[in-house]
């Protein structure tokens, strides 16, 4: 073999690859669409690793009721010292130990502060809920957000078929077309009349074909999986039986199981904390103190003792700020207002929420009364195409006639499939609404 002929071999192989031909295709149910999400989706992980923060703060919260301690070391080097009189006259120069150190070990405990710590513990109890929340909402949101490109797919992949379908019809009727026209009962100006409406398939085919490259690829680089992999979705999906639950169920759902409502909820029990860490702010503070110093030289005799002094003391502190009595009310108030607005925020978010539901449920219902309509359009659609095709073989219809049955029937199918997937994507929004997805 040439080396030219080798080139040529690579470039097919190099083009084919480009036009997809090489693709890794992969079938790919709901369940695992979501599991691939969970694990590789940069957004997910974002607010996971948001939550392994809000972990270690509430870790260095706690952390607050462990005792202080503190340790100082010097060494320092102590020039001589001169005495005067009290009018500073006669001079005289007092010789110093040069070397000196210090060495201090002092500990606290706060035995009382008002509630200050453990609130504070508290609200960063609080702020890790927080964080876990918005990481499970992140979730129900990405899911949602592949669920319709999933569905997307699998509804462009049945307009595909439907319209392979109708070209090979088309392809019978034109070849019926043309057997008629040699025995001179078809004008040829009825031939490209038809032929043209194939074209317009095909035209629709292949603006199909290219919005599922579309979808395929904003699913692929979602889940972060090789650019050349082609998602094939479940064929099964639309056999699985969906549970058609009463409104009430699924408002009891959304009350219970609605991550804004958690959400809400938990800033009103954050905003309490604030107010009891304002109180805490007009209490004393008591702690029980322990210290350790050892000293040298002992500089407050004169002459200068080169000695080590060491020295320990217990006791207990009580720290006040009286400034807070007339501060922290503006702040506390502030603080109480900051509740009320939370316990609003909740209110509406309930509101909202209901009205979500009420919204999708009637939407639900509403694209089983579509499937039901196209299923009966379908069926006199394709009635209404054998009798025309009938009529037009026998010469009792014009072509006119026989293109309109084609484009209703084309229209009835494709609209079959729609109501088909607009049932699932009804049905995955109500439990995203609820986050139950």
């Amino acid at each position: 073999m040439s080396k030219k002929t080798r080139l040529i071999g690579l470039l097919c192989i190099t083009v084919l690859c480009s036009q997809g031909v090489c693709a890794q295709t992969r079938q790919m149910g709901m369940e695992e669409l979501f599991r691939l999400a969970d694990g590789q989706s940069r957004s997910i992980q974002t607010y996971r690793t948001g939550r392994e923060a809000a972990e270690e703060a509430f870790k260095a919260a706690k952390a607050q009721r462990l005792p202080d301690v503190n340790v100082s070391l010097s060494a320092s080097y102590l020039g001589n010292g001169k005495l005067w009189d009290r009018d500073f006259g006669n001079a005289m120069t007092v010789d110093m130990p040069h070397f000196g150190n210090n060495f201090a070990l002092e500990a606290q405990q706060v035995i009382y502060a008002g509630g200050a710590i453990s609130s504070g513990i508290r609200q960063a109890e609080l702020g890790k809920l927080l964080a876990e929340l918005d990481l499970q909402k992140n979730v129900q949101e990405v899911r949602f957000l592949l669920v319709g490109h999933y569905l997307n797919l699998y509804k462009l992949d049945n307009q595909i078929r439907v319209l392979q379908k109708n070209m090979e019809l088309t392809d019978e009727v034109i070849a019926n077309m043309k057997a008629r026209r040699e025995q001179g009962t078809v004008l040829k100006n009825d031939i490209t009349r038809y032929e043209l409406q194939k074209e317009q398939l095909n035209l629709q085919w292949t603006r199909v074909k290219d919005a599922r490259r579309i979808a395929n690829h904003q699913l692929v680089t979602t889940l972060h999986l090789p650019e050349d992999t082609e998602i094939v979705p479940d064929t099964s999906l639309l056999e699985r039986q969906i549970l058609t639950l009463t409104e009430e169920d699924w408002q009891d759902m959304a009350e219970a199981n609605n991550i804004v409502l958690k959400q809400t909820q938990a800033a009103i029990r954050m905003n309490e904390q604030e107010v009891k860490q304002e109180r805490a702010e007009r209490l004393p503070h008591i702690s029980i103190v322990a210290a350790d110093h050892l000293d040298g030289p002992i500089t407050i005799e004169v002459p200068v003792l080169d000695n080590n002094f060491n020295y320990w003391y217990i006791g207990v502190g009580v720290k006040y700020n009286l400034s807070s009595l007339f501060k922290n009310n503006k702040k506390l108030k502030q603080a109480r207002l900051n509740v009320r607005q939370a316990q609003e925020q909740h209110q509406l978010a309930q509101e909202q929420v209901e009205n979500a539901v009420q919204e999708g449920y009637v939407n639900f219902l509403t694209a089983f009364t579509d499937l039901r309509t196209q299923e009966n359009s379908v069926r006199l659609a394709d009635e209404n195409y054998h009798v025309t095709d009938n009529r037009y073989k026998n010469e009792m219809a014009l072509l006119t006639d026989m293109l309109d049955a084609s484009n209703m029937k084309l229209t009835a199918d494709l609209g079959l499939v729609d109501a088909c997937i607009n049932i699932l994507y009804n049905y995955y929004k109500m439990k995203y609404i609820t986050h139950t997805l």
